[in-house]
């Protein structure tokens, strides 16, 4: 009967230590942050960051839209190791996009504005720009991966001419300078947007790279 007590004992002492080794989250957790939860917000950022290179077809900031999604990252992301963004990475994103919006800049300095138009035409060219820029998205959808980008960068195109058009005619100008104002909206508005899809291009093909390898 004296052994009872203290085997009794000892079972109860291993049964608690293993029942507080199960209950305890810590390892759980942090083996998630390190492993899975990284791939999950890498892969996350990559997503996001596609998709604000996106935003640049229909006139919107993507290419600064990713950059912040970059910067989020980094901050709440691993600091250290493969998955990691570091300064040089935000850096390298930061002289991509400002080169964007120089290339955006003088295609558009290049364009409406050059040829005379009138601050009236060059709102409307804007304006118009971007809605055809979300109705070119929308037709080009059947065609896959091409069919949004290529579609949104024409009605892009054909939305700034007719925008500019659409002001200068009802300004009285003669048909002739509207029509060379027109055109000139659509090439300015055509490559700037070009230009600056490729740059943000470059942005999340260095995102991709950073958190990869």
């Amino acid at each position: 009967m004296e052994s009872v007590g203290p085997s009794i004992l000892a079972s109860l002492t291993a049964v608690a230590e293993q029942a507080v080794t199960y209950g305890q989250p810590t390892l759980g957790a942090s083996t998630w942050l390190d492993g899975l939860g990284v791939v999950v917000m890498a892969s996350l950022l990559v997503v996001g960051c596609a998709l604000a290179w996106a935003f640049n077809w229909i006139g919107l900031p993507g290419n600064w839209l990713a950059i912040a999604c970059m910067a989020g990252y980094a901050w709440l992301g691993p600091e250290e190791g493969r998955a990691a963004i570091g300064m040089p990475v935000l850096v390298g994103a930061f002289l991509l996009a400002l080169l964007g919006e120089v290339v955006e800049f003088v295609a558009g300095a290049a364009g409406a504005s050059r040829a005379g138009a009138s601050r009236r035409a060059t709102l409307f060219s804007i304006f118009g720009s971007m809605g055809g820029a979300l109705l070119g998205a929308l037709i080009g959808l059947p065609v896959p991966v091409l069919g949004p980008i290529l579609a949104a960068i024409l009605f892009g195109g054909f939305g700034a001419m007719g925008g500019a058009v659409y002001a200068e005619w009802t300004d009285g100008r003669p048909w002739r300078e509207t029509w060379e104002i027109g055109w000139a909206a659509f090439l300015g508005r055509t490559f700037g947007t070009l230009g600056k899809s490729l740059f943000g291009l470059l942005i999340v093909v260095l995102c991709l790279l950073a958190v990869c390898f």
